[in-house]
């Protein structure tokens, strides 16, 4: 039935307005995302194959950073590919089916990227609080099992939503005011009054990312009380290795609490925000997850030594 939906709405394709009208600033950004693409590609797939190819990196913690790696490549190639083509070409047209498409795998991404922080945010728990007991707690089945879990409870998740999305009759406008899809957007753009379902999404999407971020941080907040009640007031070490987690957090989850808390109606300010989670994030998470990492940086000297000795 929805298929027939789609086939039968009268509009068959948005518009994506973009982030500005300028052609001089349009090619800006062009250069812009290019160049944070790039990075997002050989960063995170440098992250991957390292955690991957060293065996001293094999360990929960790195099992978790290669997934969130993969995630963050996966997440910006929904939006940041079609942006930097619409850039270039200056035709900012998305098909009813691939803005569906866009939505949903933004939403599954997005919420298993979720899903994994807290696993991380676990595993560092366990491994300064519990120590003695890291590896019989976080052990391999635990790891591959949270990841299982999470794809699996952010496909349903994103379906439930989906459904009622779908099947909205979209008759008239069809102009996007951002660079990609979302719920809240194309919601104001369907030909009925979509107000109860403006509250689901807000009540579903919005309390999931408000919980997930005040838990990480109660998290991270007892960890460092944890440490500081044991190294007599000495925080330095735990906070350098939590800083950089608690960094990541903030900034995925700022854009999306921003969006889905209180999203309607939707302001131009909104696509500006997920230029942080879409492009910004992806090229900062391996920077901030091998620079701030001993056997990381361990690792990249290895490969460099390698590298040398070949040439």
């Amino acid at each position: 039935e929805s298929m027939d939906r789609v086939n039968y709405s009268v509009v068959s394709e948005f518009v994506l307005i973009g982030l500005s009208n300028s052609w001089e600033m349009n090619l800006f950004l062009f250069w812009f995302f290019l160049v944070f693409y790039v990075g997002i590609i050989l960063g995170n797939l440098f992250i991957v194959f390292t955690v991957i190819i060293d065996s001293h990196l094999h360990s929960p913690m790195y099992f978790l950073l290669a997934n969130l790696s993969l995630l963050d490549l996966g997440l910006s190639s929904t939006t940041v590919p079609k942006m930097i083509s619409d850039l270039l070409t200056n035709c900012n047209v998305i098909s009813f089916p691939k803005c569906m498409t866009q939505i949903f795998f933004i939403h599954v991404m997005g919420g298993v990227e979720m899903v994994l922080l807290i696993a991380m945010a676990y595993d560092r728990y366990t491994a300064i609080c519990k120590p003695l007991h890291y590896l019989s707690v976080m052990s391999r089945k635990m790891c591959v099992s949270f990841v299982v879990a999470a794809w699996m409870v952010e496909i349903i998740h994103a379906v439930s939503q989906f459904v009622f999305v779908i099947n909205l009759p979209f008759c008239g406008p069809d102009k996007v005011d951002s660079f990609y899809c979302d719920f809240p957007r194309i919601m104001k753009l369907a030909c009925v009054d979509t107000y109860k379902l403006e509250f689901v999404i807000i009540a579903n999407s919005g309390f999931i990312s408000m919980a997930t971020f005040f838990s990480l941080i109660i998290s991270y907040i007892f960890i460092l009380v944890t440490v500081w009640k044991r190294s007599s007031g000495d925080l330095s070490k735990a906070f350098v290795t939590l800083s950089a987690h608690i960094t990541v957090v903030i900034l995925f989850f700022m854009p999306c609490m921003f969006l889905y808390v209180w999203p309607f109606p939707t302001t131009s300010l909104d696509k500006y925000f997920f230029i942080v989670d879409f492009a910004i994030t992806p090229v900062l998470n391996p920077a901030i997850y091998t620079l701030r990492n001993k056997d990381m940086r361990v690792a990249m000297k290895d490969w460099a030594n390698r590298f040398q000795f070949c040439v």
